[in-house]
């Protein structure tokens, strides 16, 4: 492993998935996580260095840590009254805003840009081994060579639905749209250029789709709760971590979603 370039009084300066150098002192001891699919990464990988998450982050279960509300509204003085030597955050899911007013209180942020699978692993490689120094996880390895197999056939045209009044789906240079291209999976509404786009229950209902996949976050739909907006059009209720979440679960998530969608 290279090591970064090094910064001011022998500190280290790895540049982290935006390229925005961060300048540290040594492997990170004390971390913060702001993206729940990275704390479980951190929890399960380096359990002692991980000091707080946020309220959404509920991966491992019984995870012990500081809590500093929610990823888009971080408790900023809270982080700060940890003493972390870096926030984890990502560019989708948390603020630019925050990033910046932590790093003006001193505090080191590293900010993951994660929007295929392939990204993944490669952005969590750079993370564990040339930021925190503690190598690559089993979890990662298996992982990584899950998504690497082909993609089952026949090809199946589905919408996953993140949101209802007013109804989102899934769209295009998501994580979640190439994990299901990966399946097997092609949604329609990738081909527009929102990443969330905005449509009508109408406009769902007549795509020619195949199934809808309505997971359990950040809407909860539930049996009683989705599947009656498509008459006659099979709908599958799905784990959205199996869906979004790029952490450990990344390892055994495509078995689980190839048996609920095409068992």
């Amino acid at each position: 492993m290279t090591r970064p370039p090094e910064g001011r009084n022998g500190h280290f300066c790895p540049v982290d998935d935006l390229g925005t150098p961060v300048e540290l002192a040594g492997p990170p001891q004390r971390i913060v996580s702001l993206v729940p699919s990275l704390t479980e990464a951190l929890a399960v990988t380096v359990p002692d260095r991980l000091v707080g998450a946020t309220d959404w982050c509920t991966h491992p279960a019984g995870l012990d840590v500081a809590r500093v509300r929610g990823t888009k509204n971080p408790d900023r003085a809270a982080i700060t009254a940890l003493a972390p030597d870096l926030v984890v955050a990502n560019r989708e899911e948390n603020r630019q805003l925050d990033v910046q007013r932590l790093r003006a209180a001193g505090v080191p942020v590293w900010v993951t840009v994660i929007e295929s699978v392939d990204e993944a692993p490669a952005s969590m490689r750079r993370l564990f081994g040339e930021v925190l120094d503690a190598g690559e996880p089993d979890w990662l390895r298996t992982a990584a060579a899950e998504w690497a197999r082909p993609a089952p056939g026949p090809e199946l045209r589905v919408a996953v639905p993140i949101w209802r009044d007013p109804w989102m789906v899934v769209g295009g240079r998501t994580f979640a749209a190439d994990l299901l291209a990966r399946l097997g999976l092609r949604t329609p509404f990738a081909d527009g250029g929102e990443r969330y786009p905005r449509v009508e229950v109408d406009e769902l209902r007549g795509a020619d789709l195949d199934l809808v996949l309505l997971p359990d976050e950040p809407y909860v739909f539930t049996a009683d709760d989705g599947p009656e907006a498509f008459p006659g059009l099979r709908s599958v209720l799905v784990s959205g971590r199996d869906l979004t979440w790029y952490g450990p679960s990344l390892a055994t998530a495509r078995e689980r979603l190839l048996a609920t969608v095409r068992g």
